[in-house]
């Protein structure tokens, strides 16, 4: 259980922060970089809510909650050590990526086949899914990078690369069902 009774503790003023393990990284280290990065799609996702009702806001809320499992799961280094933790770490699981994929393909049936390329916009909700599309796409370049240079859980990185991929079919979605895309035009403005 976490409790917040101080929000500032003063502990990060020198520019460093502390992982799930108590360790201490820079602020600017590449694995607070990747789990700094699911926050902010989490904020996104956030935005789009304003905007979205019944069960795409469901599917969103359960999403944020996925995030949080991420963000726990990217600030604990070091899988190997998992066993002597005092308590088990938070590990992304299969089955979140499995179900992103399950609504990926609820949803797309009931769009046409893509024939151009799309322009983030359209409705309010698709725009912000758009936004969160690529924000994601960020933070799984960062956990990517990450994956290079030490320990990453890869059902977190499977986890991004899915999640972009339901915010695009979710953004099409709520652009009436893709009839309201806003579609690439190549050379339009030539």
């Amino acid at each position: 259980m976490v409790v917040l009774n101080k929000i500032y503790t003063r502990t990060g003023d020198k520019g460093e922060t502390a992982l799930g393990d108590g360790s201490r990284r820079p602020k600017h280290d590449a694995r607070v970089d990747a789990y700094g990065t699911v926050d902010e799609t989490n904020a996104t996702i956030g935005m789009a809510r304003l905007h979205a009702e019944g069960d795409m806001d469901a599917a969103l809320a359960r999403i944020q909650n996925d995030l949080f499992d991420l963000g726990a799961d990217l600030c604990r280094p070091d899988m190997a050590k998992d066993a002597e933790a005092e308590y088990p770490p938070l590990r992304m699981a299969q089955e979140q990526v499995d179900r992103l994929e399950a609504e990926i393909d609820v949803m797309n049936k009931a769009l046409e086949p893509l024939r151009s390329f799309i322009l983030p916009g359209g409705s309010a909700l698709a725009a912000h899914l758009h936004l969160t599309r690529t924000v994601s796409r960020r933070a799984e370049r960062l956990a990517t990078d990450l994956a290079t240079q030490e320990d990453v859980n890869p059902v977190a990185v499977k986890y991004l690369n899915r999640l972009s991929d339901w915010c695009f079919v979710a953004a099409r979605v709520a652009n009436d069902d893709g009839k309201a895309d806003v579609l690439w035009v190549p050379g339009a403005n030539r």
